[in-house]
């Protein structure tokens, strides 16, 4: 596999926020997000085979990795990667775009699937049957970058009945959409949904491998 970075770092958002982790980031993505913040995994990297992934993780005594990019399933090979790391007993997470397909990902993995918003520039990416394959274990993400994308948002929600199936979260893209002020709509229409910031950037801003 192609491996931009492995790193060590708080996990900066989901259900595991603030807990140590190790993160596996593979180089390459599809999409192209107009707020993404890790467009430098676009390109480079270094091809690592899975026994030398494997040990660089282990490196670190926690028991919780991230498996993200990029887009980690645009490499075929990330498949046998999340099946190892769950079998060599990790808390492992996919973090995905959602816009290939999630069916042959190992049911041990939590995956943390973005649907993409209007302001992402990339709606029309989203694969709608891959929510039949999120589970109670799983989350759903929502980067809210303005109203529109917030009343897109809440329209899925009730379309799509995704509260009961998943866990949903609503996050703010940074320095496009205020974080109160969406609180605030969440609290005024009583949704049923996680409301979260990105941890890590609070910490330390846009530093790289943080």
């Amino acid at each position: 596999m192609r491996i931009s970075e492995i790193f060590y770092s708080l996990q900066g958002e989901s259900a595991t926020v603030g807990f140590p982790t190790v993160f596996v980031r593979l180089t390459g993505c599809p999409l192209r997000c107009q707020y993404c913040d890790t467009g430098y995994a676009f390109k480079g990297g270094e091809w690592l085979t899975l026994p030398a992934i494997l040990e660089q993780v282990a490196a670190y005594r926690t028991r919780y990795v991230t498996v993200t990019g990029g887009e980690p399933l645009a490499q075929p090979a990330c498949l046998g990667l999340l099946g190892a790391l769950c079998d060599a007993g990790y808390h492992v997470s996919l973090e995905t775009s959602g816009a290939l397909d999630v069916v042959d990902v190992d049911p041990r993995v939590i995956k943390v699937m973005d649907l993409k918003t209007p302001g992402s520039g990339e709606v029309a990416r989203n694969r709608i049957d891959n929510l039949q394959h999120l589970g109670s274990r799983d989350q759903l993400k929502f980067v809210i970058c303005n109203r529109e994308d917030y009343d897109w948002s809440v329209a899925m929600l009730a379309t799509h009945d995704l509260a009961a199936r998943c866990e949903v979260l609503f996050s703010p893209s940074q320095g496009e959409q205020d974080a109160t002020e969406l609180a605030d709509w969440i609290l005024q229409d009583q949704l049923p949904v996680r409301m979260q910031i990105q941890l890590h950037k609070v910490l330390w801003g846009d530093t790289p491998g943080k």
